[in-house]
């Protein structure tokens, strides 16, 4: 938990630079599946996320809802 912290933080100023409390539970499994994956290589970061996606879909309307 300590770590994840950190991680959010440091995305926060160099990727995102705003993280919207709209939806704090989306960011929140963001970071926690990146903390989850963080000592794969990338080829398995990557395949990780693919096999994540299968079956799933996320409609527009729903992420701005």
């Amino acid at each position: 938990m300590e770590s994840l912290w950190p991680m959010r933080k440091c995305a926060c100023h160099g990727t995102f630079h705003h993280l919207s409390g709209k939806h704090p539970d989306h960011s929140a499994r963001e970071f926690a599946g990146r903390h989850n994956v963080r000592n794969l290589d990338t080829i398995a970061q990557m395949s990780t996320l693919a096999r994540g996606m299968v079956g799933k879909r996320l409609q527009c309307r729903e992420l701005v809802a």
